[in-house]
């Protein structure tokens, strides 16, 4: 046995898995799946009867939560689907970079760098507006999947 301290520096995550499992005929409306690698938002869920010797099928409609994009799948009820992690956070919003990017105060006092203004006009707009307005903004971002993306915006009042 030795008496030296360990320390590891850690890069990456405690490997915790970008989706988890979920049986299909569980998820409902407004509720997540994963379909062809895109974590999307279910938007209609249809269940089909059994057939002879079959299961019962679950047939989901479903929208990308990052691009927008409609996509379908048909699952057996018993069978499991993915399900993404999507976690939303608000950060408030310090600068907006002449090239697209936005700099963001996190919880803890750091700064994020590393994402891009929304593809959204309406939401693009609201936030170049308040800003040069001279406004305290909140922006709330969701990632799911290894993906970040602002999705909403808050303001909170003239910057004192």
């Amino acid at each position: 046995m030795s008496d030296e301290e360990h320390h590891f520096e850690s890069k990456a995550d405690a490997g915790a898995s970008k989706t988890y499992p979920q049986q299909a005929g569980t998820i409902r409306k407004n509720g997540y799946i994963v379909i062809k690698a895109r974590p999307c938002k279910v938007v209609e869920v249809s269940t089909s009867k059994t057939g002879k010797h079959g299961h019962a099928k679950c047939h989901f409609v479903a929208i990308d939560i990052f691009n927008g994009k409609k996509l379908e799948d048909i699952v057996p009820s018993s069978h499991n689907c993915d399900v993404p992690h999507v976690n939303r956070t608000d950060y408030q919003l310090i600068d907006i970079s002449e090239d697209g990017f936005v700099s963001l105060l996190t919880e803890n006092g750091g700064t994020k760098d590393d994402l891009r203004l929304p593809t959204d006009e309406n939401l693009l707009s609201q936030i170049k507006d308040g800003f040069e307005a001279g406004k305290d903004l909140v922006v709330t971002v969701m990632s799911a999947m290894g993906e970040e993306q602002i999705c909403s915006l808050k303001d909170i009042g003239p910057k004192s």
